[in-house]
């Protein structure tokens, strides 16, 4: 039995290394441009946590993979499209995973849209920033993507280069046919004027918070399958169900980011609405939910927010259904997948309010690797519901309602008819 055990530990530790040495290999380097540093994954996966979860070893060795092939993609020339592919993985290791998949030609028009909208981000949550300063940039910047004279020094680390070198993002740009700058153009002035809006305010009600996440990223959601449809690869679905998708991934990076944002320098930024923090911190303030001695509210707090996330999971598996690409599906089906992970994972969770929280890298690699079909993703949405079903306890003042909203879920992932042609991700 020692023997047997031995020899799995040994191929365990074959494995890890393995994907240490596809982390660690030589990659290639951009010559043009050497501020833009090269893409860094997240792997490898702990040989513990490979211990717990050996169907995760492969999924994990095969997205270790996918991560260089990411950073094989980046083109020595010309400059501009050198910048913009290496500057994707530094800014977004996920998303850069994701549009590498799209083909060729949308390849390219996703790295730009995703720099585009990760610009007027990065103006956004400078908070060393007056809002006087930031609401005019982000009110133009419809116009300034199509300006190469045009940057603006802010943000930190990768953004401020982002920031600092736009004129790459804007001459490669101007290289995309006309469909798709139109696109790149109408969805950031829609996304603009809506983020403008919210510069220097706090969001006080649920209904401001539902109208901020729509234009952070449900905007950002509707013009991504515009993209899809301007491509030819894709049909006109309504904005109602490709925005539920950007919402879903808003919300749950703004649940995952609670203690990074309110310990952001110079000011802290909050993007969870009052009338729901209220309820949990009216001796204190929002900011105070992350001290041990306030972690029994701050938890009913975070529930409540996922809760509030759930609503938007019915109408983005519908979204996933119209899909037809097999590139595109991918693309919009792991994100809405791992964002759904990441609520199931946040829920009743209060280490979210010590540190940033994420899914176990091998599971994620496992919905890399399993995401293929309207089947998979019914049955893996149904895995995270019936997870965080699981996690509701009684005493939680928000427990019927949440309850509520994951039996939608379930039911709907039940009605597809697609479980029993679905592989088990748990």
């Amino acid at each position: 039995m020692a023997t047997i055990f031995g020899r799995i530990l040994r191929g365990i530790k074959h494995a890890n290394k393995a994907v240490m040495k596809l982390r660690m290999a030589e990659k290639p380097v951009v010559k043009t441009i050497p501020t833009a540093a090269v893409y860094d994954g997240f792997l490898p996966v702990p040989v513990a946590e490979m211990l717990k979860h050996p169907d995760e070893v492969l999924p994990a060795l095969k997205l270790a993979m996918a991560e260089r092939r990411v950073a094989k993609q980046i083109p020595i020339a010309p400059s501009h499209w050198a910048f913009c592919h290496a500057m994707l993985p530094k800014v977004s290791k996920t998303f850069a995973l994701h549009i590498s998949q799209l083909g060729s030609d949308l390849r390219d028009v996703g790295c730009l849209y995703y720099l585009v909208l990760r610009a007027m981000d990065t103006v956004e949550d400078d908070m060393s920033l007056d809002a006087e300063v930031k609401v005019p940039i982000i009110l133009a910047f419809h116009r300034h993507i199509y300006n190469p004279d045009w940057h603006f020094s802010c943000g930190t680390k990768d953004d401020k280069i982002l920031m600092d070198q736009f004129r790459h993002v804007t001459t490669a740009l101007l290289e995309q046919k006309s469909s798709y700058r139109d696109i790149f153009e109408e969805i950031t002035k829609r996304g603009g004027a809506g983020i403008a809006k919210f510069v220097g305010k706090e969001i006080e009600t649920i209904d401001d918070y539902e109208e901020y996440c729509h234009y952070a990223t449900g905007i950002p959601g509707i013009g991504f399958s515009k993209l899809m449809y301007a491509s030819g690869k894709e049909d006109l679905v309504p904005e109602s169900l490709s925005n539920s998708w950007g919402m879903i991934v808003q919300k749950a990076s703004g649940i995952r980011d609670y203690l990074e944002d309110i310990n952001e320098v110079p000011k802290p930024r909050i993007n969870w609405p009052r009338e729901i923090w209220g309820k949990y911190a009216s001796k204190f303030e929002v900011e105070d939910l992350k001290y041990e001695e306030n972690s029994a509210m701050a938890v009913q707090c975070l529930n409540e927010m996922v809760t509030n996330a759930l609503i938007h999971i019915e109408d983005c598996l519908k979204f996933l259904s119209t899909l037809r690409s097999p590139a595109a599906f991918r693309f919009f089906a792991i994100t809405a997948i791992v964002s759904m992970g990441r609520l199931a994972t946040y829920y009743n969770n209060v280490e979210v309010f010590r540190g940033k929280v994420e899914m176990r890298q091998g599971l994620t690699a496992k919905v890399f690797d399993n995401t293929k079909s309207m089947e998979d993703v019914y049955g893996v949405f149904y895995d995270f519901a019936s997870l965080l079903m699981s996690k509701i306890e009684d005493n939680d003042p928000n427990a019927k309602d949440t309850r509520s909203k994951v039996k939608v879920i379930l039911n709907a992932c039940k009605d597809s008819g697609a479980l029993n042609k679905r592989t088990w991700l748990f």
